[in-house]
């Protein structure tokens, strides 16, 4: 007796195996804008907070977190503003809890410069980058990262190796032991060695700092 069996023809197979094929390629390439738009908004952070520098010394003639006349400057009601010395620095760590680094933010936000929290108490005061690490700036002085130059500091943290080392093609030499960007430990606050880009791991996450 004759038993008929069904299957899948040449054609057929070759019709999934596109569609298969396509439907791949849209994901990689989704995956790939994903990345690339992460990396943009990581590069916007590096590109704002000068502005912010700027635009208040423009304003004030001092810097935001050092301005010792902040209280009269900024004065908004029901805000306590902590004036800085004067001394032309931003003084204290990037990551700083308290002092000149931390009441920086204060400052550029209350001088209608940046977005964000003007009370120093709330749960989101610092700002985060895309990757959910931490910002923060601080003087040459107080670098995370040694031989970093710079008036200024800035840092980003929790940046993934694959973003870190995009970062530096992006915004310097592609080199993350030199130039005005370098990139090193996660969480790091004083003078640590910069990590180069061989030693760089895609998925651990990294401290970029850039001098500006």
């Amino acid at each position: 007796m004759k038993r008929n069996q069904s299957g899948f023809t040449l054609i057929e197979i070759a019709i999934v195996l596109v569609i298969i094929g396509l439907l791949l390629g849209g994901v990689l390439k989704g995956q790939e804008l994903i990345n690339s738009a992460k990396v943009k908004n990581l590069a916007t952070d590096f590109k704002n907070v000068p502005v912010f520098i700027y635009g208040y010394q423009d304003k004030f003639k001092a810097l935001p977190g050092d301005d010792k006349l902040a209280s009269t400057h900024v004065a908004t009601t029901g805000i306590t503003i902590i004036d800085g010395n004067g001394d032309g620095l931003i003084n204290g760590n990037w990551n700083a809890a308290t002092g000149e680094s931390f009441d920086f933010w204060q400052h550029v936000r209350l001088a209608g410069l940046a977005p964000g929290p003007t009370t120093t108490a709330a749960t989101d005061y610092i700002p985060k980058n895309a990757s959910g690490g931490a910002i923060g700036v601080t003087s040459a002085a107080n670098t995370p990262v040694t031989n970093l130059r710079g008036s200024y500091i800035i840092c980003s943290d929790g940046v993934a190796g694959k973003f870190a080392k995009q970062l530096d093609t992006t915004l310097d030499d592609g080199t993350t032991t030199t130039g005005s960007l370098m990139v090193t430990t996660a969480g790091v606050s004083t003078s640590t060695a910069a990590i180069a880009n061989a030693a760089i791991v895609d998925d651990t996450t990294y401290l970029v700092c850039m001098g500006v």
